[in-house]
């Protein structure tokens, strides 16, 4: 199976959470025994705030860009091939411009 095999369900975020547009999220877990989790994550265009947890990634497919509200950092431009690492606790938004999708350990 390959990543583009793999049918993920969408659901709306929060409200509290949208800052613009409409949209959702989905996830597949691969593997969560021990103490990390490997998995799948989409999210459809549109603008979301959130806390992140401690998370390495690398995109598959979709673009988007990061905002660092806490702590301020630069804006990251992401796309296929992006590695990123996210702390636990940062407060991020998020601005998805094409569907996207990644891998993340967690």
């Amino acid at each position: 199976m390959t990543d583009a095999d793999l049918v993920l369900t969408h659901e709306p975020l929060p409200a509290a959470e949208v800052v613009a547009g409409a949209p959702t999220t989905a996830i597949a877990v691969l593997d969560g025994t021990g103490d990390r989790e490997v998995g799948i994550w989409e999210m459809t265009p549109g603008t979301a705030t959130d806390t992140e947890a401690d998370e390495l990634f690398v995109v598959l497919s979709g673009r988007a860009t990061i905002a660092f509200e806490d702590p301020a950092l630069a804006d990251l431009e992401i796309g296929p091939g992006s590695v990123v690492r996210l702390a636990e606790g940062m407060r991020t938004t998020w601005t998805v411009t094409e569907t996207l999708r990644k891998v993340y350990i967690a």
